[in-house]
């Protein structure tokens, strides 16, 4: 079972080029100091060289991701998620942005999109390496706040070689859950699931806060969000420990609140000659987003217990 949680006396490593958060040493697990920090986080990058179509300008985002990270450079920053499709497609379009990602002084997390995977078959297997992830989901903890990262890919069309056993699995899921939502989002498999459980009961037990960031959305209803939204839903539901699911994908942007869950969607930096990315701040009451670009403003109370 993956469980990746930072100890007193162990420190593990965020996931991307060996940064290290810091943590409150001197206190014991869930009882840190009052927490009151920021991140940054942007939403598909979607990087390509290749022709803008509609309101995506794939080449643009190189430019925009540069400029994002200057930016981010100049602020006292916990660490910058990304929240998945880094790139549009082609593996080699990974060398055009994890150089300037790597230029963050910040600890990076990324998190997996579909179009991530939008590689050659031989290629799919090297993704998450590729972006220098460890796992396709983990955790970590910040001053009394555990953030989870969630593989929406979990079970897919595109995350696997096409004749694989995992592509044969995603088609009997979806043809046996009657699925009507896009091929190209994904579900959240039952291991991964399992897993979520007992990270979410470790924080409730450890009166940890948690944030999730995915890819994927869950809520509002959206023609974007995983297939089995619902039961990851219900499972988020069962812990007052979770706060916010903060995720990527739909373009648009988009926003809910449910049973003291704020569920935030970025908007895609990709879109448009205007970039878009946040920075988010958390204490014991509320999380704050500052919106860069299109990105907008919120501050969203706590109020689970």
């Amino acid at each position: 079972m993956k469980r990746l949680f930072i100890f007193v006396s162990i420190i593990l490593p965020l996931y991307v080029y060996g940064a290290e958060p810091e943590v409150d040493e001197a206190l014991p697990r869930g009882k840190q100091a009052h927490a009151d920090y920021t991140f940054g986080a942007i939403a598909d990058c979607q990087y390509c060289d290749i022709q803008s179509t509609g309101l995506r300008r794939y080449a643009l985002s190189i430019e925009k991701l540069a400029n994002c990270v200057a930016d981010f450079n100049t602020m006292d920053l916990a660490f910058v998620t990304h929240l998945g499709d880094f790139i549009d497609r082609d593996f080699a379009s990974f060398d055009a942005v994890n150089p300037i990602f790597a230029k963050l002084k910040a600890p990076k997390v990324q998190v997996l999109g579909n179009h991530d995977f939008s590689v050659a078959d031989h290629h799919k297997k090297d993704v998450p390496a590729k972006m220098g992830m460890l796992s396709k989901y983990y955790d970590f903890e910040k001053a009394g706040w555990r953030y989870v990262i969630l593989d929406g890919n979990d079970v897919s069309f595109h995350a696997y070689p096409k004749d694989s056993p995992e592509a044969q699995q995603a088609a009997e899921y979806y043809t046996t859950n009657k699925i009507t939502s896009p091929k190209w989002n994904g579900a959240i498999g039952a291991k991964q699931l399992a897993w979520l459980r007992s990270v979410l009961e470790h924080a409730q037990n450890n009166h940890e806060k948690v944030i999730l960031f995915c890819h994927f959305p869950v809520y509002p209803k959206n023609a974007h969000n995983l297939w089995n939204a619902d039961k990851v839903i219900e499972l988020l539901e069962a812990y007052p420990c979770v706060k916010a699911y903060i995720n990527g994908h739909n373009h648009h942007g988009n926003y809910g609140v449910k049973e003291g869950i704020h569920y935030v969607t970025l908007k895609g930096m990709v879109d448009t000659e205007k970039t878009s990315y946040a920075v988010i701040r958390v204490d014991d009451e509320r999380i704050d987003i500052t919106g860069y670009g299109r990105e907008q403003d919120r501050s969203l109370p706590i109020s689970r217990p």
